[in-house]
């Protein structure tokens, strides 16, 4: 075959009833790696690439795109102005973080080149989520690119309705139902799990995994195979450099009991004891620095890789933690509610250094976001945003917009607080909470779900029951484990595993777990859930003695919402002529007015008195009059040859014959009434929609 057009290899396998097909060779063929991935009618593009090399780089820089593609799902972008696919969405830069959480610790560490994965959607079939579809593909096409990547990994996304896990559940059964779990893997256990939940038991939780990796493990084995018929020519990395000798070298002037002695409460402290000891040991190796055989950074760095490793073989070894604390002990907290005027709500959450403030903003309707991306469209009326300063950690960087991290952290802490939030119908309110970190020492995540809590309940947002978080962690050699409670930043940094749980007394809401080593038994699994679960009910015990209740009214800076029904045969009435009358409405009282199909209005006042005069205008338009009433101050719009048109309430008009205008007889309507008089008028007859009234009860010469 000619070389422009490679042989195209593909296999498939059965996926919860769908047929999943990875495919080579026919797309992107300059790519090192280049696949297509379908299921059902959604296509997924996948490509990995190698760019060069720094031995002296610190960092692995690797990048992972998720391109939304709105052709891909037969759609144009509903911008009226921009058509054109540019700035990812956040469900973009979320699912971007879902591919490479799994696939970027199965590189070998060291490595120093520019790794690119790209993947984008070339077909859309509307009817399962493509996120896991987009993950295989990612790494079916790093496999077969030559690089040392230890995969493959495998995803699928798990569904529990009415009872029932289902594998790759539709849209409506992931939004719908109890769960809605993404699990990534490889052919040997579980490396990352993301995931929504409606108070799950921790049972449910773990049989949901062990069927998800049982179709990982499939999913991985059908890669195997493509990846034997490809056989890929490896690709040739550059890697750090390393000076094994040189690190012996500094390695054997070390002491143990003096790194142990780099501890402490806070991260401050631990800082200040390690740059006491890196000093002390550069004094020992003054004469090579000063003949430049050592450097003074190279030999800090050995230190400081020393103090993770001793960390870590003191928590295996000794069960003892690097701030003193036993495995499972929780920081100490602090939680207040109401510590500034102005904000609808607010919730400080601190354990230990990290320290978390929320605020919540009470809004109409009209302010819920819009959410139009490739393929869905919705409207949210809770909202999270998760800010992440520099001062937080005692850094100064440039502020440059919101970053991917902020943006997942964000959906975490949302999803953690969806299961417990109230309908529309019990609270019209759209809502904001702005969890700012203030300081930072691990768990600011599940910090910031805490203080949204708090948060909302000091609003009076009448949440169904308070949510607390904990992040736990692991260090493990391959032979011994040991689990953390409520890790810190450094316990994150060198250990193995990062696994965030929130919930309720009642069960579990969100998770989010990723891990460094090849992945975790499903014992493992629960003995970090059992544990989460004694950490989050201390969490909750500390919370609740702030504030264990919605308050009962609302800030007086919130705005007022009611809500009433109407006929929905008046709604063009209160509409108006294009939208005359409820404009008229929304400027003379300050007030959103949002009309449901079926007759709901609600009103959004910033005070009492403008929502009642919106309301009253509201009832006048819907009035439906009644034979016998009386009507002061009815106006007359026209005079007519037999008699008089009556405005006798907003929108109602009616005729006063001129044997009604007075009680004797009327030889010229002018003579008793003209245009623009106001007159008291009774209500005697209904026809349909035209009403007879009378004027000479009230007459007076």
């Amino acid at each position: 075959m000619s070389t422009y057009f490679p042989e195209v290899r593909e296999v498939k396998m059965d996926l919860a009833g769908r047929e999943l097909t990875i495919s080579t060779g026919r797309f992107a063929h300059q790519a090192d790696g280049a696949v297509t991935v379908s299921l059902g009618d959604t296509v997924i593009l996948a490509t990995c690439g190698m760019g060069p090399g720094n031995p002296n780089a610190d960092w692995f820089p690797m990048s992972v795109d998720y391109i939304e593609k709105w052709y891909a799902a037969g759609k144009i972008s509903g911008s009226r102005f921009v058509k054109r696919e540019g700035r990812p969405s956040e469900k973009a830069i979320l699912t971007g973080r879902l591919i490479d959480r799994p696939i970027r610790p199965l590189f070998p560490k060291g490595i120093t080149n520019a790794v690119q994965i790209i993947v984008s959607p070339m077909s859309i079939d509307m009817e399962v989520d493509p996120g896991t579809t987009a993950m295989i593909a990612a790494s079916a096409a790093t496999a077969l690119s030559g690089l040392p990547f230890m995969g493959p990994v495998g995803a699928v996304r798990m569904g529990l309705v009415d009872g029932k896990l289902i594998v790759n559940p539709t849209y409506e059964q992931a939004e719908n139902g109890q769960l809605d779990l993404v699990v990534a893997g490889t052919e040997d256990a579980i490396t990352m799990v993301e995931a929504r939940a409606k108070e799950v038991s921790n049972d449910d939780m773990l049989k949901a995994l062990e069927m998800a990796h049982a179709e990982i493990v499939k999913i991985c084995k059908l890669q195997k195979q493509i990846i034997d018929m490809v056989k890929p020519t490896p690709l040739e990395p550059t890697y750090k450099e390393k000076d094994e000798e040189s690190t012996e070298k500094v390695k054997a002037k070390l002491d143990n009991a003096k790194l142990d002695e780099v501890k402490g409460l806070t991260k401050k402290e631990v800082k200040k004891k390690l740059a006491a000891y890196q000093e002390e040991v550069l004094a020992q190796f003054a004469a090579e620095i000063e003949a430049e055989e050592l450097s003074e950074g190279f030999i800090k760095g050995v230190v400081a890789d020393a103090v993770d490793d001793r960390m870590r073989y003191n928590i295996l070894e000794n069960g003892t933690r690097i701030d003193g604390r036993a495995l499972d002990e929780v920081r100490t907290m602090k939680c207040e509610v109401g510590v500034l005027p102005r904000p609808h709500g607010t919730g400080l959450f601190q354990r230990g250094e990290t320290q978390v403030l929320s605020y919540v903003t009470l809004a109409g309707p009209g302010a819920a976001q819009l959410i139009d991306t490739m393929d869905s469209e919705e409207e949210r009326r809770y909202i999270h945003h998760y800010m992440f300063p520099p001062f937080s950690v005692g850094e100064t960087s440039p502020l440059r917009g919101v970053s991917r991290r902020e943006i997942g952290h964000g959906d975490l802490a949302e999803r953690a607080l969806l299961a417990v939030l109230p309908s529309k119908e019990e609270f019209p309110y759209t809502i904001r909470v702005a969890s700012e970190v203030l300081s930072c020492n691990g768990s600011s995540s599940m910090g910031s779900v805490c203080g949204s809590t708090l948060s909302l309940m000091h609003a009076g947002v009448p949440i169904k029951k308070p949510v607390s978080g904990i992040a736990m962690g692991m260090v493990t050699d391959g032979k011994t484990h040991r689990i953390l409670t409520d890790i810190q930043g450094l316990e994150d940094f060198a250990g193995d595993m990062d696994f965030k749980v929130t919930g309720t007394e009642d069960g579990i809401t969100a998770l989010q777990m990723d891990i460094k080593v090849k992945g975790l038994s499903m014992d493992i699994l629960r003995e970090a859930l059992e544990m989460a679960d004694k950490g989050r009910a201390e969490i909750m015990d500390a919370m609740m003695e702030a504030i264990n209740t919605p308050s009962a009214t609302l800030s007086p800076f919130a705005p007022m919402i009611e809500s009433f029904q109407i006929d929905p045969d008046f709604i063009g009435a209160v509409i108006g002529k294009g939208g005359e009358t409820i404009q008229a409405i929304t400027g003379e009282t300050g007030c959103e007015i949002n009309i449901e199909d079926d007759g709901q209005i609600i009103i959004t006042a910033p005070d009492q008195a403008s929502y009642e005069r919106a309301r009253e205008w509201i009832d006048q338009i819907t009035y439906i009059p009644v034979v016998g009433e009386v009507f002061e101050n009815a106006k007359v719009v026209k005079i007519l040859e037999v008699g008089a048109l009556v405005e006798f309430a907003p929108g109602k008009v009616g005729m006063v014959h001129i044997s009604k205008l007075a009680p004797q007889r009327v030889e010229k309507v002018e003579d008793i009434v003209k245009e623009g008089d106001e007159i008291t008028v009774k209500l005697v007859e209904i026809r349909g929609d035209r009403f007879g009234l009378s004027h000479k009860e009230f007459y007076k010469a």
